[in-house]
């Protein structure tokens, strides 16, 4: 069957689902917004059969804190060369699908497979080389711009722990991809929010990983810096890099991705394309706002319609 059938599939067995609240470590204001739409969500998006250019398979996992489980029955597959987002309201399980990901939090169930091999089979060192990850919470420590992105190469380092001229190198090139090279030897705390999050993600580059996981990375960036970010993140993915964020900013999440994840109440209830995504309805169900779509010369544009 081929890919444009398979989507048309996809669309015509969409049905109704009433989706369980969850619990997770993010902000759960909002939640009795969620638990109103739960029975209104309406849509159920086809989930990607392609594994073959996989770089990660997550295979309807379970996860939670304590006895609570937050996420139930998740998979997402992440393509080489694409930028996949998640998006969903405060408390949907974000956060702890990438704790999972990560191996900060242990699996209830399922699995998780890093270019076909279990992920908990990889030495830490290899899985440390492979993800490099973009909080959003971050200190602000005392040290300069360009030694905390010179922190991205620590999975490469070997006793004694010292840097070499490759680390060096790449350090070097990741703030200037970022347009900071200027800034290395300025103090963190001496940056502006913006410049700090410039280095941040200057630092996720440095590591060179495969797998690029972002925690809202345009956060503190201005418009201008949002737009340069957006082409940014294609670079990476033509380069074969896998890209998953988590964005609040829905409009860009659209444009930016090839791949969009919606999570409600601990599951996936959504995932597929920008177009795929709107033509669902979940968008509204949950957030309340409709978001539209302009097709202009440059692409698809996309807004909220608060009017």
């Amino acid at each position: 069957m081929g890919q444009s059938q398979e989507r048309q599939r996809g669309r015509q067995s969409l049905q109704s689902r009433k989706r369980q609240g969850g619990k997770d470590g993010e902000d759960e204001a909002g939640k009795g917004r969620e638990g109103g739409a739960a029975a209104a969500v309406k849509a159920e998006i086809r989930k990607p059969e392609k594994t073959g250019d996989a770089m990660v398979e997550i295979k309807n996992i379970s996860a939670g804190y304590g006895k609570d489980k937050v996420l139930n029955g998740v998979s997402l597959t992440l393509q080489k060369g694409q930028v996949t987002t998640l998006i969903g309201a405060n408390g949907s399980g974000k956060s702890t699908l990438l704790k999972v990901l990560l191996g900060f939090l242990p699996l209830m169930g399922g699995e998780i497979r890093m270019g076909g091999v279990p992920a908990e089979k990889l030495p830490r060192g290899e899985l440390a080389k492979s993800i490099a990850y973009l909080p959003q919470g971050k200190n602000v420590p005392d040290i300069t711009a360009g030694r905390m992105v010179l922190l991205g190469r620590f999975p490469y380092l070997k006793y004694p722990r010292r840097y070499r001229a490759c680390d060096i190198a790449a350090a070097a090139d990741a703030m200037e991809q970022m347009g900071i090279l200027e800034l290395r030897d300025r103090p963190m705390a001496q940056l502006s929010g913006g410049m700090r999050q410039k280095v941040y993600i200057a630092m996720a580059l440095a590591q060179q990983a495969g797998v690029i996981v972002m925690d809202e990375p345009t956060a503190y960036l201005d418009v201008g810096q949002q737009i340069k970010f957006a082409g940014l993140l294609r670079k990476l993915a033509q380069a074969g890099k896998t890209v998953l964020l988590v964005l609040h900013d829905l409009p860009l999440a659209l444009k930016v991705s090839d791949q969009v994840a919606m999570l409600f109440g601990g599951r996936i209830i959504g995932c597929g394309s920008a177009e795929e995504i709107l033509e669902s309805g979940v968008i509204r169900e949950v957030y309340g706002v409709p978001v539209k779509v302009v097709r202009t010369e440059s692409g698809e544009q996309y807004f909220y319609d608060l009017l």
